[in-house]
């Protein structure tokens, strides 16, 4: 593994990358990341630092983009993206719609089960939306901010 992928969690700026590395527990898996449209990123995986994880959002929103603009090759321009799978020498990587305006990203070895991958991304896929369509909660910690302290209304 590439040294420059791994590092620690960010604690107070990812609070979904539990989610994600909860994702990873199945053979084949390497990193996961979390976007938005934009391309910043909302959530890493454990196994990927914040520097690296916020280089391949930026990445996966314009791959996103592209796909989504070769919609009409499928049949109709306003047909709804859902995901996008590259294959590459070393293994995939597989980007899903993850809700409004966000995007999962997930990278894994060539001996991986794709149709278990993808079931498994579904699911959190649906975990996700839940989480992100949640409002804000309000500081009933008086003043702790971080997690648990109920002032964090953003993801990043």
């Amino acid at each position: 593994m590439n040294e420059g992928w791994n590092g620690s969690m960010d604690d107070g700026v990812n609070r979904l990358g539990w989610m994600l590395d909860d994702a990873l527990r199945m053979p084949g898996t390497r990193y996961a990341i979390l976007l938005s449209a934009d391309g910043l990123l909302m959530a890493h995986s454990e196994r990927i630092g914040r520097d690296d994880a916020e280089r391949q959002a930026a990445g996966m929103a314009g791959l996103q983009s592209l796909a989504r603009s070769t919609a009409e090759f499928c049949g109709a321009a306003d047909t709804t993206w859902r995901q996008t799978i590259s294959e590459f020498d070393d293994g995939y990587v597989f980007l899903v719609a993850a809700g409004p305006g966000a995007y999962l990203a997930v990278s894994a070895a060539l001996d991986v089960d794709m149709e278990t991958v993808s079931f498994r991304l579904q699911e959190l896929v649906q975990r996700l939306g839940k989480e992100l369509t949640s409002p804000p909660r309000p500081d009933a910690g008086g003043g702790r901010g971080g997690p648990g302290g109920g002032s964090q209304g953003g993801i990043a």
